[in-house]
């Protein structure tokens, strides 16, 4: 997996670029979830940019180490491997405050839009995990530039904070797709049904969808809680998305 440096404020981030066979398309942001830039990651980006895209992914964790410093070093399959990783990856989700994400997303952004073979002006944003807050932050922010947003299996979209992440959508105007693990105590029915209302209030094109019986972390075939139909679904939601508002 050959990686890339690209500045962010106060230093660089490595990150993975995925080109489709043609060389260029429309530019795609992609946020990594707390397990980081790794195989599995590219694999996703690369199944992406096969559809026509031009797919960067940062480490969100530039601050905390190299991509390889703070990726697993056991294999996440394993019983309890997950559940240890997590205990180490947490702190690095919790330092990612609002701030720091907003201007690494601006950086991101102005990255892609100079990647070579990134056409056109627009641009769609997807995240997984923690991934999905800040596609949102990053679609919210910057409603000019990204008309697609998507999270799946996100956490933490619906907070009590006065900068939770859903609020930003009622003044938003892409079009959002979400896909939400089933018994996800990081975004629980509660949760998912603010999300829905909030959604529905903006008027826009939305999917709001909870995939039964699949865990957070569904689409990640390097842990256990990989799910091949709740991941074969996420992907038809995604190329449709990006296929209607890309293209």
């Amino acid at each position: 997996m050959d990686l890339i440096t690209i500045p962010v404020p106060g230093g660089s981030a490595e990150a993975y670029v995925a080109r489709p066979e043609s060389g260029s398309g429309p530019g795609v942001l992609l946020f990594m979830d707390a397990i980081g830039v790794r195989p599995r990651l590219a694999e996703m980006a690369d199944r992406i940019a096969r559809w026509g895209y031009v797919v960067l992914v940062p480490n969100v964790f530039h601050r905390s180490g190299t991509a390889e410093q703070v990726a697993p070093h056991t294999d996440l399959r394993e019983p309890g491997e997950r559940e240890a990783f997590f205990g180490q990856a947490m702190p690095r989700v919790g330092a990612l405050t609002t701030d720091l994400a907003l201007a690494d997303i601006d950086a991101y952004l102005e990255t892609l839009h100079g990647l070579r073979g990134v056409t056109g002006e627009h641009v769609g944003v997807l995240g997984y995990c923690m991934g999905a807050r800040l596609a949102i932050r990053a679609a919210t922010s910057h409603p000019d530039e990204v008309v697609a947003c998507a999270g799946f299996h996100g956490g933490g979209l619906v907070t009590g904070d006065a900068d939770s992440p859903h609020l930003g959508i009622l003044s938003a105007r892409e079009e959002f797709a979400f896909g939400h693990a089933d018994n996800d105590r990081s975004m629980p029915p509660e949760a998912v049904a603010t999300l829905g209302e909030t959604l529905a209030a903006s008027g826009l094109t939305v999917t709001n969808e909870v995939y039964e019986s699949a865990a957070h972390g569904y689409s990640m075939t390097d842990t256990s809680m990989y799910d091949e139909a709740a991941t074969e679904r996420s992907f038809a939601v995604l190329e449709a998305l990006f296929a209607r508002t890309l293209r």
